[in-house]
């Protein structure tokens, strides 16, 4: 019989050219939690959203392909994620760059 846990999921909202130093920020925050032992990180890329600025940025067209959303979720026990927020928000204000971050409970199980 499949054991779930209590656990958390962390999903940080981004635009895909948002960058720390030369490199993305989606892919420093995944660097980051693969560094801290997070039990996981996935990215997801968008195809279509807005946001704060009310643009939409969708990848139909190509002069508005340029910044598309990025969902970067991270799963993990609440006391991890924890530990991770002050990391991720120094990483934000580190590249300048403006997100959205939702955290909700989840249980969780690793088959296989």
């Amino acid at each position: 019989m499949m054991e779930f846990r209590n656990s958390e999921m962390l999903r940080i909202f981004l635009g895909e050219q948002v960058r720390l130093g030369h490199r993305p920020l989606y892919e420093e925050v995944v660097r980051e939690a693969r560094l801290q032992g997070m039990a996981g990180a996935t990215v997801l890329k968008g195809v279509l959203s807005f946001g704060h600025d009310m643009e939409i940025h969708t990848s139909k067209i190509m002069e508005l392909a340029e910044d598309l959303p990025m969902v970067v979720e991270i799963c993990d026990t609440p006391q991890k994620i924890d530990t991770f927020l002050p990391v991720l928000e120094q990483m934000v204000r580190d590249s300048g760059g403006r997100i959205m971050v939702s955290r909700e409970a989840v249980r969780s199980s690793i088959i296989g």
